[in-house]
């Protein structure tokens, strides 16, 4: 007499990926793959295969999960999915200890080598030919704050910033992001109103009126201040200096963009209320050093070819 005992019989989880690599193809797919992203053409002159028989492997491969695709235009960039499930990691360590980079494999990896040193070629044929207008290029697809954006992750993330003379607040909406707080001074209620209508969304961002001369802020409050382009609307710069320095903790230090003294103040003043034609550079050191900083850095700033205003410095110090 018989007796036949029903069982579910679970496969496996190693077991269901072994069709993925019962394919040499697709081994050498992911061999190289593993090394660097390829386009479905680079695979096609690396594998000497037609383009639908590498769109086949590669769909089946990407249908279990061992590779990621990304577009770019016509094409799709195909490479090795960085976290694999753990039975697919330890089927793939043994495929790949048993090729080894041998036979085929090698002269795949020379073919793919020759493929990727085209693909630099061509970007170096690009920047070659775009060179003269790489900056005006650069500006027209990402703005002319991606030249000092990066400067911004120099800043403490636990840091509180003082923008001085805010106006609208595009520097505050600038630095908020990397930074624990902002606070934006400006006399004019008129700019404070159209700063807290651009940001209105940034929790990070205080917003008060007051004067530079005597600024609403506690003594030693900020990490940094930042003066651009408002120290030629005040009175008396060198007080202003003096207070920064009472408003910076110890350590703490002033970054100021200015204009260099020029030769248009008359009109200026009338157009737009300067009140300064620009400054001497060894003066804004002087004032610096009276108000208290150390080692104070005035820098000229390289002209902007299509700014039309005029030249620039850059002054920084530090409250000791």
């Amino acid at each position: 007499m018989f007796v036949f005992v029903s069982m579910n019989i679970t496969t496996m989880p190693i077991l269901d990926h072994l069709s993925a690599l019962g394919d040499e193809t697709r081994t050498r797919i992911l061999a190289l793959l593993e090394q660097s992203e390829l386009t479905v053409s680079e695979l096609c002159t690396v594998l000497q295969m037609p383009q639908p028989n590498v769109s086949r492997h590669l769909k089946t491969l990407s249908s279990g999960g061992w590779l990621l695709a990304r577009a770019e235009g016509r094409s799709r960039h195909y490479r090795l999915a960085p976290t694999l499930d753990p039975a697919a990691q330890e089927l793939w360590a043994l495929v790949r200890t048993e090729v080894g980079g041998r036979g085929i494999y090698a002269t795949d990896a020379e073919r793919a080598h020759t493929v990727l040193d085209d693909r630099r070629r061509r970007s170096s044929a690009f920047f070659a030919d775009a060179a003269e207008r790489w900056d005006d290029l650069r500006t027209e697809l990402f703005g002319a704050s991606a030249s000092f954006a990066p400067l911004l992750g120099l800043l403490d993330p636990d840091s509180i910033v003082g923008d001085l003379g805010v106006g609208t607040g595009a520097f505050s909406e600038m630095l908020a992001p990397f930074v624990k707080r902002v606070v934006g001074i400006d006399r004019s209620e008129e700019m404070l109103a159209a700063a807290r209508h651009r940001l209105d969304v940034a929790a990070n961002i205080e917003l008060r009126q007051g004067e530079l001369e005597e600024l609403p802020i506690s003594d030693g409050e900020l990490h940094v201040a930042f003066l651009a382009l408002v120290l030629h609307y005040v009175v008396d710069p060198a007080l202003v200096l003096r207070e920064v320095h009472r408003a910076l903790t110890p350590g703490g230090r002033v970054v100021i963009v200015e204009m260099r003294a020029h030769e248009r103040g008359h009109g200026y003043a009338e157009e737009m209320g300067h009140v300064w034609p620009g400054f001497e550079l060894e003066t804004v050191h002087r004032w610096l050093r009276d108000a208290g900083f150390e080692t104070p850095r005035v820098q000229p700033l390289r002209p902007d070819p299509v700014a039309s205003g005029p030249l620039l410095f850059l002054a920084s110090a530090a409250r000791s």
